[in-house]
């Protein structure tokens, strides 16, 4: 993904999962697609059950969750991975 919306979020009350859910909402209704790719701060997943093997990737419903140090604590960056990695708003 190489374009994607910034979302923040520092609701100290939701989870990680219900920061998404909010973030992918709010993407539909203003770019009329559902976002299947969020990435986070590798601290914002830290309290996530990950697979043993670590070959799963962490999904949250539909989307998968990928880590980064480019964007940074209660950021999230999301859309849609389409063709050749490349949004598609």
């Amino acid at each position: 993904m190489n374009v994607g919306m910034l979302w923040f979020d520092n609701d100290s009350k939701a989870d990680l999962f219900a920061k998404i859910e909010r973030a992918a909402s709010y993407y539909l209704d203003k770019y009329g697609k559902s976002p299947n790719v969020c990435y986070v701060h590798p601290c914002m997943t830290r309290t996530l059950a990950t697979p043993k093997d670590n070959t799963e990737p962490i999904r949250a419903g539909s989307i998968e969750v990928r880590t980064t140090r480019s964007v940074l604590p209660n950021h999230l960056w999301i859309g849609v991975n389409g063709l050749n990695g490349h949004i598609m708003p």
